[in-house]
């Protein structure tokens, strides 16, 4: 491993995007600690730990992807969860816009400018809608907690709305949201990984030490009287935690091979009759990011239900989605199936495999070159897809069933398993591979250097 670690730190430029990388996710937390002007963060985290009880609620998950930012009402608060709803809800429009596609297939540049475009517009929206109900939430709290606001912004109002304190925490989170978003493509463009993906898992590690210090509170190893969990149960996770990893790299990094037959191969400036090789079909095509959507899209109608709260129609569906319900694993579960196929479709084209097959003199063996293999690929994609998507969502909702069986807090069970986990090591591979990717391209470029020098 320490081999490894000085093979990286010698190439300059893999250097240079890891350190770039590091010091903006070292921004990113710190804006986890900077509260709203005019809230009190040590209140706020006081008053939302009474309330949440370590029970299952949909507060301790956006909690949990936010780094522990939501329950002191930071400055980043809602995290990037408007950014990846829309990034849905873009993905969505151009599955259903026929011009864009057109417009990205014709010129991808221009095309990959008006998304990003679309979905920086949807991020603020977004934005404003959930900071302006998590003021309203603030202030339901701040009559039951008084001490979360300071009364000068309260003492602004017009026709009985303190409309200082909105417009306070509106301005502010959208700009932290913003901020995150920013920072999140700056490490995409000049970094390793991806950004958005790296910074929900930073956020995700910040939980550690709580997750730990939770287990050793909840062992209540200091007294002689038996804690709520024994040492069963830290084993049983510990299993949980292992499993899940495990299965996640096989899922993630499994592939099927699809043989390959070359009636003729350029191999350098020869021509080399015959050949085989084989093309690498992915269980998991989509990787983690069906888990990042399924959460986030869960969450944002689950949190302006929770913020409106109940009475209303609004309420009554938030009630049925929340996560101790059945119902909420249901969705959770057909909602990463769908994003599944959803993310799979949009990113593997069969048509275009088969049509630059066909140019090099590529074929399947027993399958006719054009039409015939773009059918066949579509078809086993779909297969291992269905395998790969099912297995990824029980791999998401085992920590839920283990925590209802042991009846763990939350902030433990999505620890050592599960969305979270699934999220870090998923991340995790995707950035090794990046820095691999990084390594050999510069190993390559010095050996053919030495080449040319000796052919000299």
């Amino acid at each position: 491993m320490l081999q490894g670690i000085q093979r990286v730190l010698q190439v300059p430029e893999l250097r240079q995007k890891i350190l770039f990388t590091f010091l903006m996710l070292c921004v990113c937390r710190i804006g986890g600690f900077i509260p709203v002007p005019g809230i009190n963060g040590e209140v706020a985290l006081s008053y939302f730990r009474q309330a949440m009880g370590g029970g299952q609620n949909i507060f301790q998950m956006i909690d949990i992807f936010s780094g522990g930012a939501f329950s002191q009402m930071t400055v980043v608060a809602l995290g990037v969860v408007p950014y990846i709803s829309a990034s849905i809800i873009t993905q969505l429009l151009v599955a259903t816009w026929p011009s864009l596609q057109r417009e990205i297939r014709e010129n991808q540049d221009v095309g990959r400018r008006k998304i990003n475009k679309i979905t920086r517009l949807l991020t603020i929206i977004l934005s404003v809608l959930q900071s302006g109900l998590f003021a309203k939430y603030a202030v339901q709290m701040n009559f039951a907690r008084p001490g979360i606001i300071t009364g000068e912004l309260l003492d602004f109002q017009l026709f009985g709305m303190p409309w200082l304190f909105y417009l306070v925490v509106v301005a502010t989170m959208t700009t932290g949201t913003m901020f995150l978003m920013w920072i999140g493509e700056q490490i995409t463009e000049k970094g390793i990984g991806n950004g958005m993906s790296l910074i929900i898992t930073i956020g995700i590690l910040s939980q550690l030490p709580s997750a730990m210090g939770m287990i050793f509170q909840q062992l209540n190893l200091d007294s002689q009287e038996p804690g709520q969990m024994n040492f069963a149960s830290v084993l049983l996770l510990i299993g949980v935690f292992v499993f899940v990893t495990l299965a996640t790299i096989l899922i993630i990094q499994g592939h099927r091979r699809i043989p390959l037959q070359h009636a003729r191969r350029v191999v350098g400036r020869k021509e080399v009759q015959g050949g085989a090789s084989y093309i690498p079909l992915k269980v998991n095509y989509a990787g983690v990011i069906p888990v990042i959507f399924a959460s986030s899209l869960l969450m944002f109608p689950t949190t302006i239900g929770s913020f409106i709260g109940a009475g209303n129609w609004v309420g009554m569906v938030a009630s049925w989605m929340d996560p101790k319900t059945k119902m909420y694993l249901i969705m959770y579960v057909m909602l990463i199936i769908f994003f599944t196929y959803f993310w799979t479709a949009t990113q593997f084209h069969p048509d275009q495999i088969a049509s630059d097959m066909k140019k090099n003199g590529a074929f399947i063996p027993g399958i006719r070159q054009g039409r015939p293999t773009q059918e066949y690929l579509e078809t086993t994609m779909n297969r291992i897809t269905f395998l790969g998507a099912v297995f990824l969502a029980l791999i998401a909702i085992l920590p839920m069933i283990v925590q209802k069986i042991l009846i763990v807090p939350q902030t433990i069970s999505y620890f050592f398993g599960g969305t979270a986990l699934l999220i870090l090591v998923g991340v995790v591979l995707d950035t090794m591979k990046q820095v691999e990717s990084h390594l050999l391209m510069k190993r390559y470029e010095g050996f053919m250097k030495r080449g040319r020098f000796k052919g000299r």
